[in-house]
């Protein structure tokens, strides 16, 4: 879903926000920033007022001054963090409230008359409305008359329209689409406020976001680090009076600073924020943060073979002609059997007849009539102008109909239709005048790189079962080409909850994709229930979050961006932690080396000054935030890989590069200091 989006303007937005999200309320519900805006506001009245804390002394007033400005930067870049991180998203927002301009609908009682327009936003549950052709859908809805061609690019970034009608699994329409051609008459399915498109403003918004369950235990987590490392400089005071050696208070909440994960703090609401946000670039709505998150924890998927695992649409693969039948008649009366069928698998049959060198002339077709599919006849076809009839359709009724007309059935024809059944594909038989010609093979093509997709979910430990109403035989050769572990087949809706219940019980998390009313218990009972935009009303209420694409296929997308949430949150989290590390060998030693001078031996960096050790270590604390923003906002690239793999990466980069890192720029800004005179205030 790319709009157009002005960067430059959401930069500036996030540096007013910095300045705005200094509010203490703001700031209290992240309690290691809430520490640092403390340490702020302690340090301003130690400039301003030297002695307001007990007797003047130690480094001077442009210390204490220096000590301020840093700790109030690192705070206006732990908020322009969050703020650029929700920019993003009220950027999205405004484009898309200007798909939700004023629209008018056309109002109309049950029997289609009219009631005149109004606004859609004074639309209300229940109502009924017509829109024609050219017009915008002003609300989410179920179609209950008409049909029509719409264009749902406002909403999901595709141009191709779609088909919607009443009655089935695709008559649910989203506010904002535009009926393309012929008209519809729908039933408003939700309260004003409530639809598809305010969910997604609200979400891409991020203003009122819900801490996830992971990030509150994080947070939890932080707040007992803080408080620990609190405590411990607290104590730091009274063994410096012991030693008589003075400590001064700002050094203290630079120490503190420094020493609780300021880092993960910081960004810790812009990585959640910008989880989502990727979520919305997929063109899907999630109902929850914690929906993404599950996603990430997913044990098992559930997939449906059609449309998901296979192109959806059986292909013709071979033609099989009974002993004693020419094989060009056979083919010849395939591709006039399907001269009229203009669904896929006719398409298929009549394009694999003219590769293999069979055409129609236009006068052997010229006074011919089609006979229609319908699914009681279960067949179609073609009624020449001299009155011959072939038709193509299921082997039973076939069969049936030449026996009916006492034609003999040879015995290859149980054959033909086994092996084709056992090879997973589906056999249509086609006859002539009663004279039964020989199958056509149907193929249920599967999707290209599914087999590879699957095996990178097992590496990671995610088992996929796939769920047909096929026949176990069919099914299960589909399920070895396609190398999903498991499968679930004549598969009816309480064999799905079944299944997902029975995951569960073993203290598994489960997501499955649907878009049927059938497959509504089945979404609410999943972990994770993606529903297809295109599915009915049911199917959307049902699953915690919604493809506005309608391609079933992105939930292993979703186990993706929900696995990469985690682990940006846990590579920064342990950058964080190990940058402690590198700051506690530069502020400590400077801190006692007065009074204990062996603790040079762990000045390991060599710094110029007591005064500059600390200010290093604070100006690096601050400076680190905006430069680890970028990967907070991107999120870590996700590789398929078992938990041990991944823990060994995360300790090598971001354990092993979080204590380096320091190191480093430590030194290099205790050099600029040096450079600038600043080593000995």
């Amino acid at each position: 879903m790319q709009r157009g989006i002005s960067y430059e303007g959401v930069i500036a937005q996030a540096f007013r926000d910095s300045f705005a999200k200094l509010d203490p309320r703001i700031q209290m519900r992240n309690p290691v920033m809430f520490v640092v805006e403390v340490g702020t506001v302690v340090t301003l009245v130690l400039s301003v007022w030297p002695t307001a804390f007990g007797p003047a002394g130690g480094p001077e007033r442009l210390y204490d001054i220096i000590v301020t400005v840093v700790l109030f930067v690192t705070l206006l870049f732990a908020n322009f963090a969050e703020g650029l991180a929700e920019g993003r998203g009220r950027a999205q927002a405004q484009s898309l409230r200007r798909t939700k301009s004023d629209t008018i609908a056309h109002r109309i009682d049950a029997d289609g008359r009219s009631l005149g327009d109004a606004v859609a936003t004074s639309l209300r549950l229940g109502d009924m409305v017509r829109v024609e052709a050219g017009e915008i859908i002003p609300t989410d809805g179920e179609i209950v008359r008409g049909v029509a061609s719409i264009d749902e690019s406002a909403i999901t970034g595709e141009s191709a329209p779609v088909i919607r009608e009443a009655g089935g699994d695709f008559s649910s329409v989203t506010g904002g689409t535009r009926v393309l051609s012929d008209w519809i008459e729908m039933r408003v399915t939700v309260e004003p406020g409530k639809s598809f498109l305010d969910r997604m403003i609200a979400l891409v918004e991020g203003a009122e976001r819900q801490k996830t369950p992971n990030e509150l235990a994080l947070t939890v987590l932080l707040a007992a680090l803080t408080l620990i490392f609190l405590v411990v400089v607290d104590t730091l005071a009274p063994m410096a009076s012991f030693l008589h050696a003075a400590i001064p208070m700002a050094t203290l909440i630079a120490l503190l600073v420094c020493l609780i994960p300021t880092t993960i703090g910081a960004l810790l609401s812009a990585i959640g924020i910008a989880g989502m946000d990727r979520v919305i670039r997929f063109n899907i709505i999630a109902k929850s943060g914690k929906a993404v998150e599950a996603a990430g924890d997913v044990d098992t998927l559930i997939l449906d073979k059609t449309g998901t695992i296979t192109l959806g649409n059986r292909m013709a693969d071979a033609f099989l002609p009974m002993p004693g039948v020419d094989e060009e008649a056979m083919l010849r009366a395939c591709l006039l059997a399907s001269y009229y069928d203009e669904t896929p698998e006719g398409r298929s049959i009549v394009e694999l007849a003219r590769k293999l060198g069979q055409d129609a002339a236009e006068s052997e077709t010229a006074g011919a009539t089609a006979i229609a599919f319908s699914a009681e006849t279960r067949r179609s076809g073609i009624v020449l102008a001299d009155g011959k009839e072939i038709s193509k359709g299921a082997v039973d009724v076939i069969r049936k109909l030449a026996e009916r007309e006492g034609a003999q059935i040879p015995p290859e024809l149980d054959s033909y239709t086994a092996q084709i059944a056992r090879s997973g594909g589906t056999p249509l038989a086609v006859v002539a005048d009663a004279q039964l010609l020989g199958v056509i093979h149907l193929k249920d093509i599967i999707k290209p790189g599914m087999k590879e997709r699957f095996d990178a979910l097992r590496r990671i430990g995610i088992r996929t079962i796939m769920v047909t109403g096929d026949n176990p035989l069919t099914a299960e050769t589909i399920a070895r080409e396609a190398g999903v572990d498991d499968f679930i087949a004549e598969a009816k809706p309480e064999d799905k909850m079944r299944r997902i219940r029975e995951e569960q019980a073993q203290g598994k998390l489960v997501a499955m994709t649907g878009d049927g009313t059938n497959d509504a218990p089945a979404l609410a009972q999943a972990d994770v229930g993606l529903a297809m935009n295109s599915g009915t009303s049911a199917a959307k209420e049902a699953g915690n979050m919604v493809d506005l694409d309608s391609d079933p296929t992105k939930l292993i997308e979703v186990v993706s961006i929900g696995k990469q949430l985690l682990i940006t949150r846990g590579a920064i989290t342990t950058f964080s932690i190990a940058n402690d590390v590198a700051k506690y060998f530069a502020i400590i030693p400077a801190m006692f080396l007065g009074a204990i001078p062996a603790l040079g031996a762990l000045n390991i960096m060599h710094l110029t000054s007591p005064q500059s050790a600390i200010l290093s270590a604070l100006i690096f604390n601050a400076l680190i935030i905006p430069a680890l923003i970028p990967l907070a906002l991107r999120g870590v690239r996700y590789v398929p890989m078992g938990a041990t793999q991944m823990l060994q990466r995360n300790i090598l980069i971001y354990g092993f590069g979080g204590v380096i890192t320091p190191f480093v720029g430590i030194k290099l800004i205790d050099l600029a200091l040096t450079a600038l005179g600043l080593a000995h205030i």
